[in-house]
């Protein structure tokens, strides 16, 4: 059994498994850290930069940070909300995040956290970038204007072989997550309706299901983003 250790988050002790990511350590403490790239069981990359924490003064990715015995970490204070707003903020306006137009709305982890925030206007200028619908694949939809490359799909998504159905292309502002050709043809119903569930935005939708499940009874429809974290 893996030796448990106490540590704070803003003043509140807890505890954990020694060596446990502090995103983690925290939901099983019932303290919500928010993520749009972490995903529970999948080697974390520390892409979406959310989950930013301060320790002894240090701004670290709570995804990629094992919790330590002793630690201090400071999750929830005025300047660190204003940080995971302002990257909300960005996120919007470098896609094409149209919320009301969107098949993901409410259950769409972007704008979830659009209202935790409680964003209003954006402070940074809309970009409206043009950028292609792939919609070659019999099963899928992938809209490069929602994407925001927090690589769920890539890290997530494989085939028994192992080998990845997305992957990144070009460089720099030119960066998209692209759905492999072949691959994409023959993805089989289960793990095409993985992808649209892994996806946090609404990038990846599997064709003819995207109001499956009517607004008004989606998962933040009604109930906060990390209000199913509970002790």
């Amino acid at each position: 059994m893996s030796d448990l250790i106490k540590f704070k988050i803003d003043g509140v002790e807890c505890m954990a498994e020694s060596g446990k990511y502090i995103v983690e350590a925290a939901a099983d403490n019932g303290i919500f850290i928010p993520t749009l790239c972490n995903m529970k069981g999948v080697k974390p990359k520390g892409a979406c930069r959310i989950c930013t924490v301060r320790i002894n003064g240090r701004l670290m990715t709570s995804c990629t940070t094992p919790v330590t015995d002793g630690m201090e970490i400071e999750s929830h204070s005025e300047d660190i909300q204003e940080l995971r707003k302002s990257i909300v903020e960005l996120l919007f306006v470098s896609g094409n995040h149209f919320c009301p137009a969107c098949e993901k709305s409410g259950n769409c982890e972007l704008q979830a956290l659009g209202y935790l925030y409680q964003m209003m206007v954006p402070r940074f200028p809309y970009e409206f970038p043009l950028k292609p619908v792939d919609a070659k694949s019999a099963k899928i939809i992938k809209d490069q204007n929602r994407c925001i490359f927090c690589k769920r799909c890539i890290k997530t998504i494989k085939d028994e072989e192992g080998r990845s159905y997305f992957a990144f292309r070009n460089r720099g502002h030119k960066l998209e997550v692209v759905l492999d050709e072949e691959m994409g043809n023959k993805i089989d119903d289960a793990t095409a309706q993985l992808a649209m569930e892994n996806c946090p935005v609404g990038s990846i939708l599997v064709k003819e299901k995207g109001f499956t499940v009517p607004i008004g009874k989606r998962k933040y429809d009604k109930a906060p983003i990390g209000s199913e974290i509970k002790l």
